[in-house]
């Protein structure tokens, strides 16, 4: 999006994977109704039928994106996800990582001709909730190494499921900020940032809430006494990708109703540890030389 006159609606193109259900279609329908141009990626019921769960299907669905978009992207919205499912480790892993890293890779040249996109990739709230995550296994994820990821977290019998979708979201988190801070993203003017949900009510949450376990899901605490909605987070999303959020890099912000903050109130903020102030001064002294600098 580019600064318009009070009024003034300037239109821009956007893709939106998961654009067929839950968050996804309702990023998807604000920003046509803003007046954008939308390219869903979804499994059905989107401009690209892709498979994101596979690389032949993520490396389709970038030369689709490219193609419709003329090579240009205002922005992004990631949304595409799998929630956890006993069985679906490898699956969880290919679609909330890959599907997020491989696309926003094969993407940013397009972002970077816009001169000014914003890219918005759905976090959760799993990866500050969830015990017993194992640090390797989000590494791993991280470096792209899913086998040996899954191998160990498929460790925690009984848990495997939960773990390995928080150890997915922490995962995509991570690499999210340490590229948006990267000149190929930050230094193009590219604005990347996380958005953690709590509890949303998606037909996968609806599903959830009326199967066997409806009971323990509804146990799970969420001070507000409600959870959120696709359209509330759709309104979240579009102000991230608005012209307001021209200064929000690497963000992950937590939307949940008081969850995070119930159970690790004294997390956040935290003070930066000695052993960070080597790095922090080195990064410091680095900054002018390589234009890291605000130029006025």
């Amino acid at each position: 999006m580019t600064v318009a006159a009070p009024g003034d609606i300037v239109a821009g193109t956007y893709v939106v994977t998961g654009a067929a259900s839950g968050i996804g279609h309702a990023v998807a329908d604000r920003l046509r109704t803003d007046g954008h141009t939308v390219i869903g990626v979804d499994l059905r019921d989107a401009e690209i039928i892709a498979d994101l769960s596979s690389a032949s299907g993520r490396r389709d669905a970038v030369a689709a994106v490219l193609e419709r978009s003329g090579g240009r992207l205002d922005g992004a919205v990631l949304a595409a996800g799998l929630g956890p499912a006993k069985g679906r480790e490898r699956l969880i892993a290919e679609v909330n990582v890959l599907g997020v890293t491989d696309l926003l890779e094969g993407l940013r040249s397009a972002l970077a001709a816009a001169g000014n996109a914003k890219v918005v990739v759905i976090g959760s709230n799993s990866t500050t909730t969830t015990p017993l995550v194992p640090r390797r296994a989000v590494r791993r994820l991280h470096d792209g190494d899913l086998d040996r990821a899954v191998r160990q977290i498929r460790r925690r019998i009984g848990l495997s499921a939960p773990v390995a979708y928080a150890a997915s979201k922490l995962a995509v988190s991570m690499w999210c900020r340490e590229r948006a801070v990267a000149d190929e993203w930050a230094g193009a003017g590219i604005r990347l940032n996380v958005i953690a949900p709590g509890p949303v009510l998606t037909p996968l949450l609806r599903a959830q809430l009326d199967s066997s376990t409806g009971k323990q899901v509804r146990s799970f605490p969420v001070p507000i006494r409600q959870y959120g909605t696709p359209g509330q987070f759709a309104d979240w999303i579009a102000l991230m990708l608005s012209p307001s959020a021209d200064f929000l890099v690497g963000g992950v912000i937590t939307i949940d109703g008081g969850t995070d903050a119930l159970l690790r109130p004294d997390a956040w903020p935290r003070r930066m540890r000695l052993r960070s102030v080597p790095r922090m001064l080195w990064t410091m002294y680095r900054a002018p030389r390589d234009g890291r600098v605000a130029q006025y």
